[in-house]
């Protein structure tokens, strides 16, 4: 296994939502992005519950987000892991949320999938509510996107 380290949070200071995924897949990681996969749902998802097109460019990925209020990272910032299975994730390192909840005005976090979510509730101990919902990757095959739309159009 090799170490990986993750990318930096985005958001600003308008920011309510924080979605947290647990590590970059390999192919996200090969265009140094998040949910670089074009296979996975996330970006689809995010696209339909704001009524924008599907982003292509990191650029317009950043703004989809960031024009609705939401901030982007992941909760294991440093690992070890070979491929991109959450299985394989070993020895991390968690994200301080601080970074981020302490320069925006959080109102919830979503958690893209099971091992963020466990990890997110073993590690943040604040009030902000948190939010375990199905993860978008591909390999998901009980993924319910319904789920997604109802927290996404809350925000």
């Amino acid at each position: 296994m090799s170490r990986q380290i993750g990318f930096s949070p985005i958001y600003d200071i308008d920011s309510t939502l924080l979605i947290l995924g647990s590590f970059p897949s390999v192919k996200s990681r090969e265009q140094s992005f998040y949910y670089g996969n074009p296979r996975n749902r996330f970006w689809q998802v995010l696209a339909e519950a704001f009524d924008a097109r599907l982003p292509q460019r990191t650029e317009d990925k950043i703004r989809l987000c960031l024009d609705n209020g939401v901030a982007l990272w992941d909760i294991v910032t440093a690992c070890d892991i070979e491929g991109s299975m959450d299985a394989d994730i070993r020895d991390y390192e968690v994200a301080d949320l601080q970074l981020v909840l302490s320069r925006c005005p959080i109102e919830r976090i979503l958690c893209n999938g099971t091992t963020a979510y466990r990890i997110t509730k073993s590690a943040y101990r604040g009030d902000i509510q948190v939010i375990g919902l199905p993860s978008t990757s591909p390999a998901n095959f009980q993924f319910d996107k319904a789920a997604w739309l109802k927290y996404l159009r809350r925000n």
